[in-house]
């Protein structure tokens, strides 16, 4: 018999949290969310932490998934339903037992469970509840039906439900950003988008294709019949426990529609200014930007660098009764509690210029305008601006400085961009090491060098080998890299006497302003994220 043991009791016996942690966490966690997973989100410990000490103080071995010789005949004593929904993979039968890799092998109830509903004696194995998701999806799908029989009417429906909700469910679980269905020629190749990265998931039948993509269509509420004008809709449902919002975008191809699915977790929606990977200089410079009373604050990057999260996390701190906040969006991404959010519909001629003008008749406080496309809606937002409104926008430019003149090649006077202008925020998303398998080793001459060129030494930085939690990638998450511009005085007289960008930059560097570039090796040095990702995201040395 077992002896039942509190994870608390082991861990603070362990040394690893306080009491005072194991209170907090307790607090503040989520309804249904277990302590261990309350620990983690904290960052109290680790997953390897957590996995070292129940291996050690229960005796219970840990395995690795990624390649372990998983016996496929026990998947019958187990459904794919309950390996999901506890955390849950049979492994191999020994006699009378049943191996079972468990995330959480203290869950007495579902070892009591496991061993009334299959006849067998559970013996529990620890695994990374990242590798167990893996394995699921690896194994119980691989069985599933795949292949439809176009004879037979009224039985395509079930498989192609089917399919359609375990693409969802693995997307989530792995907590993709995007599905890619990309038809080719034999086949449709189905990847996910993690952490910023692409891979391939699976590979479904090529008689699957037309089901499935007008089953996605129907859910969109996207005309089926159309089949060579791309499409945009959304689907709002949830999966698991877990909230999702949908954005369908299908495209014609040589080969048929691709579907791109952008998945938006409605639980990881409203993050906090101060939760937004901020070096406390530039979080103290965005939370000055966006208490001012009026002046427009943009949010510079590329597609997909996080620039919403951002934004909606300044108008989350703004956000009170006392504030009229209305945003003029295409798409709309989250729908926010006491904020009126209007959605572009060009087909009526609801463009952002226009919606804004309505906006201005609304006795705004704050304003917020999804993107800045053209003249015409830049003019109005720096009107704006300048008539007692906190404005805010985006950009799509490479750095905070150029959205200067990225504006002014729009045709705005250059008075008017230094009388509105109060700062620019310039970000990218690079993955975060994988605290697991974190590694110090000594810096390069490269690596040093580079430290150099930019002010800053080094001796020290970091590497991931890879490990089950973060299933052999290094990498498990996202940060973001970011440069904050303020506009003080100083700036609006160079561009007042026509001063070039170069100046401002060599001024903004004697205020200690840090760019895109040192705030990457300043969390290069922290441990958070490697030289090769911040490589990659960088626009200057």
């Amino acid at each position: 018999m077992i002896t039942r043991k509190r994870l608390g009791d082991l861990l603070r016996d362990a040394g690893l949290v306080t009491e005072q942690q194991i209170n907090e966490a307790i607090e503040n966690k989520k309804s249904n969310q277990k302590l261990g997973d309350a620990l983690l989100e904290h960052g109290f410990i680790t997953e390897k932490q957590l996995i070292e000490v129940l291996e050690f103080q229960l005796g219970i071995p840990h395995v690795s998934l990624y390649r372990y010789p998983i016996d496929e005949n026990v998947l019958q004593f187990v459904t794919r339903e309950s390996a999901q929904q506890n955390l849950i993979m049979p492994l191999q039968i020994s006699g009378t037992e049943l191996m079972v890799a468990m995330k959480d092998p203290m869950d007495y109830f579902v070892i009591d469970d496991l061993e009334m509903e299959t006849g067998f004696s559970i013996s529990p194995v620890i695994a990374a509840k990242d590798d167990i998701l893996f394995a699921i999806n690896k194994y119980y799908y691989k069985n599933e039906p795949e292949m439809i029989d176009n004879n037979k009417n009224g039985e395509t429906e079930a498989p192609i439900i089917q399919l359609f909700d375990q693409l969802l469910t693995t997307a989530v679980q792995l907590k993709a950003s995007d599905i890619h269905i990309d038809p080719q020629e034999a086949a449709v190749q189905v990847r996910y988008r993690i952490d910023g990265k692409l891979q391939t998931e699976k590979i479904v039948a090529k008689q699957m294709q037309n089901a499935l993509i007008a089953r996605i269509k129907i859910l969109a509420d996207l005309n089926i019949t159309q089949t060579r004008l791309p499409q945009d809709g959304r689907i709002r449902t949830t999966v698991g426990l877990t909230p999702v919002d949908l954005r369908i975008s299908c495209l014609p191809t040589v080969y048929g529609e691709k579907v791109v699915i952008r998945i938006l977790d409605l639980n990881q929606a409203l993050k906090k200014v101060n939760e937004l990977d901020f070096s406390q200089s530039n979080l103290k410079k965005y939370e000055d930007l966006i208490s001012r009373p009026s002046g427009l604050v943009l949010l510079t990057g590329p597609t997909g660098s996080g620039k919403t999260s951002t934004l909606y996390a300044a108008l989350h701190q703004l956000n009170s009764e006392a504030v009229n906040i209305v945003t003029v969006e295409d798409p709309v991404e989250y729908q926010l509690e006491g904020i009126n959010q209007v959605q572009v519909n060009s087909s009526v001629g609801l463009s952002f210029s226009n919606g804004l003008r309505s906006i201005l008749r609304q006795d705004p406080n704050v304003i917020m305008v999804g993107e800045i496309r053209d003249q015409e809606t830049a003019e109005i937002a720096i009107r704006a601006s300048l008539t007692g409104h906190l404005v805010f926008s985006t950009l799509h430019t490479n750095s905070a400085v150029d959205a200067i003149p990225r504006l002014i090649d729009m045709g705005i006077e250059p008075y008017l961009v230094v009388s509105s202008l109060s700062g620019v925020v310039a970000q990218r998303l690079v993955r975060k090491l994988c605290r697991d398998c974190l590694i110090e080793r000594p810096a390069t001459d490269m690596e040093k060098e580079i430290f150099e060129n930019n002010g800053m030494s080094v001796e020290h930085v970091y590497d991931s080998e890879g490990c089950s939690v973060c299933h052999q990638r290094g990498y498990r998450g996202r940060i973001v890299v970011q440069e904050v511009l303020v506009i003080d005085d100083a700036i609006r007289g160079m561009l007042l006497n026509n001063g070039s960008m170069a100046d401002i930059r060599a001024y903004m560097k004697t205020q200690g302003t840090a760019f895109l570039m040192q705030d990457g090796l300043e969390k290069i040095k922290a441990g958070k994220t490697s030289m090769e990702e911040i490589m990659q995201v960088s626009i200057r040395l």
